[in-house]
């Protein structure tokens, strides 16, 4: 097997693993927050979270570019304090994943949160549990299927993410070129072999990924 082979696939692995931790922990404290709380403005909210899942790739790319390119004061801060730009590194690769991940989590996060029994979570107050301890001693263990689910989703969305990365993280051997980067590549190229491998671990990858969810769903 041509060594070329393996880089995008170690590259996919660590910026995954990294982004799909991410946007499980970021889901899990705004899914928490949201269900517990009702106020003006929440179905926005809700719909500006939720968006990264239906944009063009390109949208969310250019959208990252905005907001964390060189000319960003996010991007000129994060540039002084560690010397190098957040485009085009693995920074970003990240970032987009997290992006583009984070709404399918939060999904399927939320309808876990409100699959709990609400009398449960308020039986333990009243026993003077403290919201985190609610948290973790009662939703957390009840909903631990729909964590699970969300967190093996999210990582197989991220796997998939292609446009924004190209766009924002660019296509650096090595540093920022993921399986999906590397698949149309080597397609541009006339690589059709090594295109094929690349589909061939995305597609056992992703399968393997998607019978987890399904063993989680049959097991409840």
């Amino acid at each position: 097997m041509d060594p070329r082979f393996w880089t995008p696939i170690f590259v996919s692995v660590q910026v995954v693993s990294i982004a799909s931790v991410l946007a499980f922990l970021l889901a899990l404290l705004a899914s928490w927050l949201l269900k517990k709380r009702a106020f003006k403005g929440k179905i926005l909210l809700e719909t500006a979270l939720m968006l990264p899942l239906v944009l063009p790739p390109t949208v969310i790319g250019f959208g990252l570019l905005m907001l964390f390119g060189r000319r960003s004061l996010i991007g000129q801060w994060y540039e002084q304090l560690f010397n190098q730009p957040i485009v085009f590194t693995v920074v970003a690769a990240v970032i987009a994943a997290t992006v583009v991940a984070f709404p399918l989590i939060y999904q399927v996060l939320m309808n876990g949160f409100e699959s709990v029994d609400d009398e449960l979570e308020d039986a333990a107050r009243q026993m003077g549990a403290s919201e985190w301890a609610v948290l973790r001693y009662v939703s957390l263990p009840l909903a631990w299927r729909s964590l699970a689910s969300g967190f093996t989703l999210g990582f197989a969305r991220a796997l998939g993410e292609f446009g924004a990365t190209l766009m924002f993280a660019g296509s650096i051997v090595g540093v920022t070129q993921t399986i999906p980067i590397s698949i149309y590549l080597a397609v541009e190229t006339g690589n059709t072999l090594m295109a094929l491998y690349w589909v061939a671990s995305i597609i056992l990858f992703s399968f393997l990924l998607l019978a987890t969810v399904q063993r989680l769903k049959q097991s409840k």
